[in-house]
This record gives structure tokens, C-alpha cells and sequence, in this order.
């Protein structure tokens, strides 16, 4: 079995890398997208560390190293960074980065593309503005002392990523007016991997697994991680079920 690691940003929950983690789940890939501590409706940055949210990363890869003979890890915004320390000390196989925060984020802009992102997934005036308030809330009331952990948690994993050396695909928004594109060239540049891939899609903003180019991205995401043996086992198990309901 293949496993996979989904890891969402800072003040956001798995909503942010849900259509990614769904369609890779429908594989038949088993797909860890876990809430950050703090992070959620219900959660309370105001006393996390992000040694916290590393643990509750490293606990999850393994998990999945334990159950699965291949395991992938992808990370969005602050979680790029985290999936980078991951993919640094964990023997994974495979890294995807999406708007991964190697350079700071801007909270207003944030809510910008947070109500964009909010109006394409959902359908009603009143759904959009309960989900773009809680977020608008979150982002406002964020505590200075969390906002301080993501910059140490940012700080501190650079390092390290001369030490990943697997195959890594980084992707942005072109207009990702929250994290610059020059963090994307930057993690391009340290990331040691003599395999990487550098790609952006100009009509996206941050919310990138939520953009316009959502299809685009899950496309390019599911050409870098399935190889010719995960296709050939998808297509088999397709087969399986169309003959099972078809008698």
C-alpha cells in the first residue's frame, strides 16, 4: 500500500489540502491529512509550540511508514516547511510542496484569497459568509506568540533542507499574493534532490488546491508521484470493480 501525508498551513485546517488528499484517498492510497494542535474550529494557538506541530507530523509519517511499503509527503504553506523537515529525516520517497512558506505570509492578503477560495467551493451567500468569517476571525485573533512559533518553525527547518535528497515537485501560485514566488526559487535552490521540479500556475493565488487550475494541479501532482507500477495497480483495480458491478 502507498501512503501519503497531506499538511495543512498556519491558522488553517485540512480543508486547505482536501481535494488533493481526496482524489489520491480514491486510489486506494491511504491518506493521512491530520489538524495541525492548535489549529481547527475548536482550536487555541495562544500556548502551542511548533514542536508540537512537528511531533504531530512525525508521528503521522510513522504511522504510515509502519503500514505502507511507500510513503509520499505533501505539505501546503507552513506545512510545505514541515513536510520539508520530514522528507529530511524520514525515509519517504516522494515530496510536493504547494506555496510552501519559506518567506513570511501576510495575513490581510491571506483573507483575500481565503474568501476567493471560500466563493468557489461553495454555492450560497450564507455559506460563504459563515466559512470567510470563521477564517477572517482566526487569522485576525491568531496570537502574536503563535505567529512567533511559525517564524521560529520557519527559521529553524531552512537548514535542513540541504538534507532533502529525494524527488521533490514545488509548486505556486502565480498570483500568490501571501507567500512570494522567490520562496518557491529559494526552496528550489536549497533542496539538495538531483530530481526537482519547479512549476508555477499563473492564474492561482495561495489557496492553490482550491484555484481555478485545481484540476491542473491535482494532474501535475498525480504525474510526479504515480509511477509506471502505481499506474499499472490503479488501472487493474479499476478494472476489478467494473467487472464486479457489471455481474
Amino acid at each position: 500500500m502507498i501512503g501519503c501525508l497531506c499538511l495543512h498551513g498556519f491558522t488553517g485546517e485540512p480543508w486547505e489540502v482536501e481535494p488533493v488528499a481526496s482524489h489520491l484517498q480514491k486510489q486506494g492510497w491511504l491518506v493521512y491529512a491530520p489538524t495541525l494542535p492548535g489549529h481547527g474550529p475548536s482550536g487555541n494557538l495562544k500556548d502551542v509550540t511548533y514542536k508540537e506541530w512537528v511531533y504531530m507530523a512525525e508521528v503521522a509519517v510513522k504511522e504510515l511508514l509502519d503500514r505502507c511499503e511507500k510513503v509520499y509527503v505533501i505539505g501546503f504553506s507552513m506545512g510545505g516547511m514541515l513536510a520539508c523537515y520530514i522528507a529530511s529525516k524520514y525515509p519517504v520517497s516522494k515530496l510536493v510542496l504547494l506555496s510552501a512558506a519559506a518567506y513570511y505570509l501576510n495575513p490581510m492578503q491571506l483573507l483575500q484569497d481565503l474568501k476567493e477560495a471560500v466563493r468557489m467551493q461553495f454555492r450560497g451567500e450564507l455559506k460563504d459568509d459563515f466559512t470567510y468569517n470563521l477564517y477572517r476571525k482566526k487569522v485576525l485573533e491568531t496570537p502574536m506568540a503563535a505567529v512567533f512559533q511559525f517564524m521560529q518553525a520557519v527559521k529553524l527547518i531552512r537548514p535542513y533542507l540541504a538534507k532533502v535528497n529525494i524527488p521533490t515537485l514545488i509548486i505556486q501560485g502565480g498570483k500568490d499574493g501571501v507567500v512570494p514566488k522567490k520562496s518557491a526559487q529559494y526552496l528550489f535552490d536549497m533542496i539538495t534532490s538531483e530530481e526537482k521540479e519547479l512549476r508555477f500556475l499563473e492564474k492561482s493565488n495561495h489557496m492553490i488546491c482550491h484555484g481555478f487550475e485545481r484540476d491542473v494541479l491535482i494532474e501535475v501532482i498525480e504525474e510526479f508521484l504515480f509511477d509506471g507500477t502505481d499506474i499499472d495497480s490503479f488501472k487493474s483495480r479499476e478494472e476489478d470493480e467494473h467487472e464486479s458491478s457489471s455481474t
